[in-house]
């Protein structure tokens, strides 16, 4: 009886160091800071970034499980958007990202900068149609100018409220009207390939109006171009 409960002993101390080492190991496994693995190949549907107290910075990821944004620290409602990488700034805001996509009709890819709480200001570009036989193709880089006093976070809650309206002639409306004032952004410059084949310089005005181009048009042509508020050639 005496060999019984001594064995036992023995069992029951064997138990407990296996189950310490154990612990161990699984506490090492997961220590983030003392731990570096490598991998020759991994195959991932998304891909998180975070600071060590879990602040999102970055996100890899394929369509599907694509992040939809976030505004003023809080995340946008799901929406569809391209596999890619988007960048988060320290206020919590989405501050760019790169984006491509592609299909049987078109084809793009996009690398953007935010404004401080909004959306682009700044992108390089390229879209093209594949199908039919007439393959255009635009490609270069493009500025905005975008309001201060009305964010991202205004726009989504402004457009939410008159989506719950269910009015699409309201919606449609008040849309074009914030555009028109700017509020929604003002392309200003674009320098680059059209899809009409002019390849150049195209400044707009603080509504959007094009009134300077320098390009080469699809003749091989030089063109200087001034024009006005209404569109009208000043100089040529």
């Amino acid at each position: 009886m005496e060999k019984l409960l001594k064995e036992v002993r023995i069992l029951k101390i064997y138990a407990l160091t296996l189950t310490v080492i154990f612990a161990l190991f699984l506490f090492m496994s997961f220590r983030s800071d003392i731990t570096r693995q490598k991998f020759q190949e991994i195959d991932v549907e998304r891909i998180n970034v975070v600071e060590k107290d879990g602040t999102l910075k970055m996100v890899i990821s394929n369509k599907e499980r694509q992040h939809p944004g976030m505004s003023e620290g809080k995340e946008l409602g799901k929406r569809e958007r391209s596999q890619g990488i988007i960048f988060f700034n320290g206020a919590g805001d989405e501050c760019g990202g790169l984006v491509y996509e592609a299909d049987k009709s078109s084809a793009g890819m996009v690398y953007s900068v935010d404004q401080y709480r909004n959306d682009q200001i700044m992108q390089l570009q390229y879209s093209q149609d594949i199908g039919g036989d007439n393959k255009r193709r635009s490609y270069g880089l493009k500025l905005w100018d975008r309001p201060d006093n009305f964010t991202l976070a205004d726009q989504t809650k402004f457009f939410d409220s008159l989506a719950a309206l269910k009015n699409d002639a309201i919606y449609e409306k008040e849309g074009q009207r914030l555009a028109d004032a700017g509020m929604l952004g003002t392309e200003r410059l674009f320098v680059g390939k059209t899809s009409k084949g002019d390849v150049g310089l195209f400044i707009r005005d603080g509504k959007g109006k094009v009134r300077i181009k320098l390009y080469i048009d699809k003749d091989n042509k030089t063109v200087v171009e001034t024009l006005d508020e209404n569109g009208q050639p000043v100089s040529r």
